[in-house]
């Protein structure tokens, strides 16, 4: 299924000064997570505003995630749920990079805004990281002082890599100097936790309907890339936040490539079906 999305203005100027035949730049793998949850007037997702300051996609609503760290492929991670042998034949990657972009994934969600995938048992999860001490495990991680191996080790816990759900696989157009090649997750805050506002990248992070926010984007009032886009219009659609987690879509790479059209540039994805 083709799309087509206006460009966004953050990527206007690196797009009207890109020319076909310069060397893309290589992009870096990355992850982020879509929290969902049932709302009153339907599905809610977690969502962060990038400050204006930051080199990618400034003053953009983004789900939480980021780039994987070498410290992610740390061979100490405690590990439940489905091994990384089976993670990389779900994202069709070797089985390294499946297991550092499931770590990246859970590291990145605890960094960004408190939420910890892990639990002292592959069927328990760690109730409550709202406390001082989860705080400043939280910044160690963020300043690379720890890993996120040495994080779960320290308190007996393990990463629940079931507890997360593959949606979607989406790689930045080649004019962006700074490309992502981002998996998207999707998944529940456990209980007695609770996804909050303490990251420094971002000026607003909160819950907010899916109906609402692709309303406010048509308006003007919130700006969102194509991935985000196509993302929370399936969040919009589903019947519950259950349902959407349990879902199992086709997955395949999605790069937007720079259109020019009889009413001006577009980006254009191939979206699969």
């Amino acid at each position: 299924m083709i799309r087509e999305f206006p460009v966004a203005p953050v990527l206007r100027e690196h797009a009207d000064a890109w020319r076909p035949g310069r060397e893309p730049a290589e992009p870096r793998p990355a992850a982020t997570v879509m929290f969902v949850r049932d709302g009153a007037t339907g599905l809610e997702v977690f969502m962060l505003r990038r400050v204006a300051t930051m080199a990618f996609a400034p003053r953009t609503m983004v789900f939480p995630g980021g780039g994987v760290d070498p410290r992610d492929a740390d061979p100490r991670l405690p590990w439940a749920g489905p091994a990384p042998s089976e993670w990389a034949q779900r994202l069709a990657t070797d089985e390294a990079t499946a297991r550092e972009l499931v770590a990246a994934a859970v590291r990145e969600v605890f960094e960004e805004c408190g939420v910890l995938l892990a639990g002292p048992s592959p069927v328990s999860v760690v109730a409550d990281v709202s406390g001082a001490h989860w705080h400043e495990q939280r910044a160690r991680l963020l300043d690379r002082s720890l890993s996120l191996a040495e994080v779960l080790i320290a308190h007996d816990l393990v990463l629940r890599s079931d507890l997360l759900a593959y949606r979607a696989h989406w790689i930045t157009p080649v004019f962006e100097p700074r490309r992502y090649d981002t998996r998207f997750f999707a998944a529940a805050v456990p209980a007695g936790q609770g996804a909050d506002d303490r990251s420094s990248e971002a000026d607003v992070a909160d819950w907010v309907a899916a109906t609402d926010l692709l309303e406010a984007h048509r308006r003007g009032d919130a700006m969102m890339l194509p991935p985000t886009v196509v993302c929370v219009e399936e969040i919009a659609a589903a019947p519950s936040a259950a349902a959407f987690i349990a879902e199992q879509p086709r997955v395949a790479a999605v790069t937007p490539v720079l259109t020019q059209t009889a009413d001006g540039p577009v980006m254009r994805a191939e979206l699969p079906r």
